[in-house]
């Protein structure tokens, strides 16, 4: 880790001692230009940094028995760093590239100190056929089946991607990222990537579950080699594919509608007991289908309109299910007082079954504010779930608004979320419990 800092440090002091040589930082001109080194005096060579970090300050009604410190915490407030990323994207010839991200998630006052920085990216790519076909490998974020199975965090329409879609986070990967090989490419108004991905052991999650049941769960016994693809077609502008992370909203600067399919599969990946207490194996299977809108509207196209729908289906094996509380203000909970859900804020977001997810949000035109940069976004997302397990459907709502300055750039976003707890007996729902986050990002 020292080592990697150290070549950090070097980067940077080079580019600052040859700055003259790269760029000449001027009045006005984009900060993110200021982080581009120029290989080639045509731009079309270059190595850029770019920098985010999302800060969450958050108060959650707790889920029923939720310990802190061994006290039960019927509420809690915390400050956490949502994510800290440092990227280095180089595209060192025509037809090669490299790409890195290196940072922490989720890290609050539960969080082990000093721990949790870590390469989320490592990647080389080869372009042998230029626009239509490029090979990568590495640790990737290139994954398949739906547009936010790789969402581009620092661009999310909301206060936060559809964490849903990454179905397998750090069940079998990382943080959705598996050491991978992948073509990528474009052929007319199609834009596609099809991945071969080695999976992590199931043995070295930390959501590893080692008991067996009737349940499915991801199992330690072998193996194997994940397919999966996404296709998209994109009938009018063209969206970037240099990286796998995509736009959640481009605030009226693009006119994108995409209609994309996607699949994942994964051979023997659970494991669960039968009626007879014999071991059954089950595949993985994973497939979606949504559609992505985002355009100026108005007369003067200075407003936005972003909407997103997604259709999803999981197969996990009967039963699964899997609760998710997003950098998790609970530590324990209290068996008696104990619901499905778990601690602190978690809520059945995965599981064998069926889901819609709808999402839409609105850019107010910055005239209205008498400003050139600054402007405000309402939204709404709802994710309706009917998974297998569960007696009734999981419906989770947010909502909010975001004050933008600059776009994406500087940040603030105002959420409220609603979500369902269910009895740990009878799956059945009994209450719905709230938080509010307000995030703040700087993404240059």
């Amino acid at each position: 880790m020292i080592r990697f800092y150290l070549l950090i440090f070097i980067l940077w002091s080079k580019v600052l001692l040859h700055s003259q040589n790269f760029f000449t930082l001027k009045k006005n001109r984009d900060i993110s230009d200021a982080l581009t080194i120029k290989i080639d005096t045509s731009s079309s060579h270059y190595i850029r940094f770019t920098v985010t970090n999302q800060i969450w300050i958050r108060f959650n009604e707790s889920n029923p028995g939720t310990l802190v410190a061994d006290k039960y915490k019927p509420y809690t407030f915390d400050i956490g760093i949502r994510r800290l990323r440092l990227q280095m994207i180089g595209q060192v010839s025509d037809r090669f590239f490299i790409y890195f991200q290196f940072g922490i998630n989720n890290f609050n006052n539960l969080s082990p100190r000093k721990l949790g920085d870590f390469f989320h990216d490592a990647v080389v790519e080869f372009t042998p056929w230029k626009r239509h076909l490029t090979l990568g490998t590495g640790l990737t974020g290139w994954t398949g089946y739906s547009r936010y199975s790789s969402p581009a965090i620092a661009s999310t329409m909301m206060y936060d991607a559809p964490l849903f879609e990454q179905g397998t986070n750090d069940a079998n990967d990382q943080f959705l990222r598996k050491l991978s090989i992948y073509l990528k490419g474009k052929f007319g108004k199609l834009d596609y990537r099809i991945i071969l991905s080695n999976p992590f052991l199931a043995t070295t999650s930390p959501i590893f579950n080692p008991n067996i049941s009737q349940y499915a769960n991801f199992t330690p016994k072998g193996i194997s080699l994940q397919t999966g693809a996404y296709f998209q077609y994109q009938f009018l502008e063209e969206e970037s594919n240099q990286l796998p992370y995509t736009v959640g909203t481009y605030h009226g600067k693009k006119n994108v509608l995409n209609l994309g399919a996607g699949f994942q599969f994964q051979p023997d990946a659970l494991w669960s007991l039968s009626n007879s207490n014999d071991t059954v194996f089950h595949d993985m299977k994973i497939f979606a289908g949504d559609v992505f809108y985002d355009a100026p509207i108005g007369e003067h196209k200075d407003m936005a309109l972003s909407t997103y729908m997604a259709y999803t289906y999981y197969d996990f094996g009967p039963g699964y299910l899997r609760e998710v509380g997003v950098m998790n203000p609970g530590q324990a909970v209290d068996p008696a007082l104990a619901s499905l859900n778990g601690t602190g804020n978690a809520y059945p977001m995965i599981g064998t079954g069926h889901t819609i997810f709808t999402q839409a949000g609105w850019m107010m035109p910055s005239r209205w504010f008498k400003s050139k940069a600054f402007t405000m976004m309402p939204y709404i997302g709802v994710q309706t779930s009917v998974w297998e397990r569960l007696s009734d459907p999981m419906v989770t709502i947010d909502t909010g608004m975001n004050f933008l300055f600059e776009g994406h750039r500087y940040k603030i976003s105002v959420n409220y979320q609603n979500r369902p707890i269910f009895d740990a007996t009878s799956y059945k729902q009994i209450k719905r419990n709230s938080s509010i986050i307000l995030h703040l990002q700087i993404a240059i």
